[in-house]
């Protein structure tokens, strides 16, 4: 049975006691613990819940070396990383730079081709073409050869990044990254383009060739981009991330970026009724695609153009690229099954499951990890060959295992691997690819491992005439939902089926119809796994069910309709 979160205590009810007790309860689980938290966090407020960007190490100097950069007419370089972080931050200081007047490029590597971070041989590049500043988005913490080679070649580099560091910090003029151990600034987990973002708001408090192009408040139109990073890369949407989400949002629903409108028109996404689901799972997965199946400055050239028929023509490329990528992890998906059935009963399956293929594409490999660890409920290593000849992979963790420390513990098997204790990528030995999974659950024998519960809890249970809209606008006051804020969830108990139904290009979607006085109400699960799938089909209509599930609205369409998010069938 699902478990109910802890009750609130009597002292914090009694601080809060300016709130119902749903809205109360829900506060204190997110941790608040005070009236004065809980008014910044339903009512967050651009002018008192951000930071000087000042405060932040190095900022300071980074923003005067800007300021001078664009005021001399140097030849300005902004390296960021090619994903839904890298490339909206991008965009910010393409923007700022071009409503100055400045002398920039920008320059995004490509994913296949030369792999994630500042590399010597683009730095090269970028000396050779007269580049006397690179400004780095979303990257270049670690990357300590690639920024020495660029102080050899006499360029300066100003480092943004959001990265934990290494032993070593790179020799940078300047180097922003609040995951810094001395860094003081008051709230550490800024995304990449955030941190471009601040750079632009520290910049514009010197004098410079151009500052007076910039009316009063324009920088705050640049929060789209930093709404959609600050969403995509998952980062804690609390502090000062869930100002800069939720003011992402309001300018995302009302921006005139051509690309953005362009992107919303393709996916038929209401871009006046945007969510933070929309930016997570409709155009995160299209700025991905760019660099997973292609070229990732298309994705960057979609939100920086000014012109309408390109960014048409690159919305439907982004979107055609994102088939491909479902099609391609789909079919990698069918083979780790096919690999995995031929191995036996799940059960008798390793505690670490690893495989790969020279075939497979390592920058989808990160998709299929996930799904299968939390189908299989074990953690899961993937690898394939990139065009460099490196065996490159992903791993996904359970729930449970610290896949980072995983790594840490093989260490021998690998030629770099990173990440944290969910998520990592790592590049592979050639001599260990062989006995990668006997390595790993040696290791994994090897390391003392916690048990720790489900992390589905119910909020609170629901009888299903109490969906109404009237509860849906309580829940929204904690928007926008995501890492560190997730969305309520609602134990609905013995709840009357009417239908069972599949949907999407492969049946993947589940659909339940659910009965009650006031009518229908709809339920779905996409990517419904193994067990979900099992009991779905299994049951015999009419048929009675009790679901763990998220409120919701269902904007697809035009809809607005109120359904529910189905998290478990119990």
């Amino acid at each position: 049975m699902v478990p109910f979160h802890a009750p609130i205590d009597d002292a914090l009810r009694e601080e809060l006691s300016a709130y119902d007790d749903l809205t109360a309860a829900l506060l204190a689980r997110r941790g608040v613990r005070s009236a004065a938290e809980a008014e910044a966090f339903l009512n967050p407020s651009y002018e008192e819940h951000t930071h000087d960007p000042v405060l932040m190490r190095d900022m300071p100097k980074a923003a005067e070396r800007l300021a001078a950069a664009i005021d001399a007419g140097e030849y300005i370089a902004v390296w960021s990383d090619y994903d839904a972080d890298g490339i909206p931050g991008a965009v910010v200081l393409h923007d700022f730079l071009k409503k100055v007047g400045a002398r920039f490029t920008n320059y995004i590597p490509h994913r296949h081709l030369e792999g994630y971070g500042v590399n010597v041989d683009g730095i090269e590049k970028l000396a050779k073409e007269g580049v006397a500043l690179i400004i780095t988005v979303d990257s270049g913490i670690t990357d300590v050869d690639a920024i020495a080679r660029a102080k050899e070649l006499g360029m300066d580099v100003i480092v943004t990044d959001h990265h934990e560091p290494g032993e070593v910090l790179p020799d940078a003029l300047a180097v922003v990254d609040p995951k810094r151990a001395d860094e003081t600034y008051p709230f550490r987990e800024l995304c990449g383009a955030a941190l471009a973002w601040k750079l632009v708001v520290a910049t514009l408090a010197h004098g410079f060739t151009g500052r007076e192009k910039i009316p009063e408040g324009w920088e705050k139109w640049l929060l789209d981009m930093v709404g959609i990073a600050t969403i995509a890369d998952m980062v804690p949407l609390v502090g000062e991330n869930r100002v800069l989400a939720k003011y992402g949002l309001l300018v995302l629903r009302k921006s005139p970026r051509k690309g953005l409108v362009a992107l919303m028109r393709t996916m038929r996404v209401q871009q006046r009724t945007l969510t933070e689901d929309d930016v997570g799972f409709m155009i995160a997965p299209r700025v991905n695609a760019a660099s997973r199946m292609g070229d990732p400055v298309d994705a960057f050239r979609l939100f920086a153009t000014d012109d309408t028929n390109e960014a048409e023509m690159l919305a439907k490329k982004l979107e055609a690229a994102n088939r491909q990528r479902k099609s391609a992890a789909a079919a990698i998906t069918r083979a780790v099954h096919a690999r995995l059935t031929e191995r036996g009963a799940r059960e008798d399956l390793p505690r670490v499951i690893a495989m790969g293929d020279p075939e497979w594409r390592p920058a989808l490999l990160g998709l299929v990890a996930g799904n299968i660890a939390e189908e299989y409920g074990r953690p899961v290593f993937l690898w394939g060959r990139e065009a460099t000849q490196a065996l490159k992979g992903s791993c996904r963790s359970e729930g449970v295992t610290d896949v980072f420390a995983l790594m840490q513990a093989a260490s021998d098997t690998f030629v770099q691997s990173g990440g944290h204790a969910a998520a990592g990528g790592f590049t592979v030995r050639d001599d260990a690819v062989f006995d990668l999974e006997a390595r790993l659950n040696s290791a994994y024998e090897k390391l003392a491992t916690e048990t720790v519960a489900s992390s589905l809890h119910a909020d609170a249970e629901l009888a299903l005439p109490d969906a109404t809209r009237t509860l849906l606008a309580r829940l929204e006051q904690l928007a926008p939902f995501g890492e560190g804020n997730e969305k309520p969830a609602w134990l609905l108990r013995e709840i009357e089926v009417e239908k069972v139904s599949w949907f999407g290009k492969s049946e993947e979607h589940l659909k339940l119809v659910l009965t009650q006085p006031r009518g229908r109400v709809e339920a779905v699960a996409f990517f419904a796994k193994h067990d979900m799938r099992m009991r779905a089909t299994n049951l015999a209509i009419p048929a009675r069910v009790t679901l763990l599930a998220h409120l919701e609205r269902d904007t697809f369409m035009r809809k607005d309709a109120l359904r529910l998010r189905i998290l478990r069938l119990v």
